[in-house]
């Protein structure tokens, strides 16, 4: 009974850390539903094309084969092509004539 009960518990864990973290997808999909994701926690995998920064702040262009977006960071901005996991917050910019100009993602944390 008690291996019984810790399996259950070790399968509740582990269905909440899975359940917390964001699914993965592409830029495509972000900047071509912008309304969709608006505000909520995204993540996306890319290449980082530019990267800006000073003090730990700043911005970097992450670009996977669907498009481009910047992220917001206080974490210090990785180095142009490095390979990075982004998570955090997206946050839509304006439309016009059917493109979307200024979306980004502020950054909660990084992977590889």
């Amino acid at each position: 009974m008690k291996n019984r009960s810790l399996a259950v518990t070790a399968l509740l864990g582990i269905t909440l850390l899975f359940s917390a973290c964001p699914s993965e997808t592409t830029i495509g999909q972000l900047n071509g539903e912008p309304g969709r994701f608006r505000g909520k926690e995204v993540s996306v995998r890319g290449t980082v094309n530019n990267s800006f920064g000073a003090l730990g702040m700043g911005a970097y262009e992450l670009e996977d084969e669907t498009g481009r977006i910047w992220v917001l960071t206080e974490n210090g901005v990785p180095t142009r092509g490095s390979h990075v996991r982004a998570v955090g917050s997206y946050i839509n910019g304006v439309n016009w004539a059917g493109r979307n100009y200024g979306s980004a993602i502020r950054e909660k944390n990084r992977g590889h």
